[in-house]
């Protein structure tokens, strides 16, 4: 039976919204399959790993009736990646094989049955509802994800805080050694609830989201969360956690501030990167009036040297830093100037956006 007979991207493109979740080696080896579901010519495609669901949809596949498999995810869509743009190719249902044809290439592919594969049972009722456009939210995750720590023991680090707080949504992520804060304004009122998205689900919603007005609803329940925005469907878990404290974190007064141009103090940090100690990553940063010194040594004993005229009339302070956490927070803005503020060589700095009151970035200094 030809169960879907269709041009390769008309396949290909729902495949790779959902595959990016797909996990190449499971317990369970379902988790590495997609489910095709055909009915009619609306081909819907799903992929799970039991803690997120994407599900997408394409009209547009033609076949001989209804049915639905799964296959492995990662294969197909390397098969199809593989055929030429205007390829036409067939499915073909075959006991346990589905055959891939297109032109005169041929693959056979093994199948499990659509009946085992597992769907998250998604909570209906009591969500919270905000409406925002993919553009807004993709900015805020891209202002804040790059904090979220990768295998900290404190699991609840390994993700991201989803504030929803009267008529804001805010964003929070901390590794521990640095914080990122973004908010945005939204156009209802809601009671205040915290959301902890696993860091996962973070990454595959900036692949996933486009850089446009389109409407992006997001519904929040208790223990999940579910993202719908064009043909996609993101249903996830959440960190069941405490979340630290962000407020305490971020510095209330600032003795010493400076206003740079990002791009210069971007494109010096990079150079002096160079030279920093492979593990460690430090440089020191000497600010005294009108100069700003970049400095970086590493254990063959190279040192690189960067200065910048700056407009400032603080104290002197001779302060140590990870590098990689401030190229972090200059590379995902777009600003043309930053702002750091500076109490003394052993307290946290913060860096923002002149006349932005919904960015924040905090960075612990380090011993050099």
């Amino acid at each position: 039976m030809i169960l879907i007979k269709t041009q390769r991207d008309t396949l290909l493109a729902p495949l790779q919204s959902v595959s990016g979740i797909v996990e190449k080696r499971h317990t369970l080896p379902i988790l590495s399959n997609v489910l095709l579901e055909k009915k009619g010519d609306l081909l819907t495609l799903l992929a799970t790993d039991i803690e997120i669901q994407i599900t997408t949809s394409t009209q547009g596949a033609n076949g001989d009736g209804d049915g639905a498999v799964t296959v492995g995810a990662r294969k197909l869509q390397d098969i199809l990646r593989s055929l030429p743009d205007s390829a036409e190719v067939s499915l073909v249902l075959d006991e346990k094989r589905l055959q891939v044809k297109a032109g005169k290439s041929r693959f056979s592919l093994q199948t499990l049955p659509a009946d085992d594969f597992p769907r998250m049972a998604v909570a209906e009722g009591s969500a919270q509802k905000i409406t925002v456009t993919q553009k807004q939210f993709r900015q805020l995750l891209a202002q804040t994800q790059f904090s979220m720590a990768a295998q900290d023991v404190r699991y609840y680090l390994n993700g991201l805080l989803l504030l929803i707080d009267g008529g804001q949504l805010r964003a929070v992520a901390t590794d521990g050694h640095r914080l990122a804060f973004a908010s945005m304004e939204i156009d209802s009122t809601l009671p205040r609830q915290e959301l902890i998205l696993p860091r996962k689900t973070v990454l595959e919603l900036n692949r996933l989201l486009a850089d446009s007005d389109e409407p992006l609803l997001i519904e929040a329940a208790a223990n999940q969360i579910r993202f719908q925005f064009g043909h996609i469907n993101l249903v996830s878990k959440l960190i069941d956690g405490k979340f630290p404290d962000y407020e305490r974190v971020i510095p209330a007064t600032l003795r010493n501030v400076l206003q740079i141009n990002r791009v210069a103090l971007l494109s010096s940090m990079s150079r002096a990167a160079i030279l920093t100690n492979e593990k460690f990553r430090g440089v020191r940063m000497v600010l005294a009036p009108g100069s700003l010194k970049i400095m970086a040594a590493n254990a063959e004993q190279e040192e690189a040297q960067e200065e910048l005229e700056v407009d400032y009339s603080g104290d002197v302070i001779d302060i140590g830093f990870n590098v990689g956490y401030l190229l972090d927070v200059l590379n995902n803005s777009s600003a043309e100037m930053v702002q750091w503020g500076l109490n003394d060589a052993n307290s946290s700095a913060l860096v923002t956006i002149p006349g932005n009151e919904q960015f924040k970035y905090v960075v612990m200094p380090m011993r050099i």
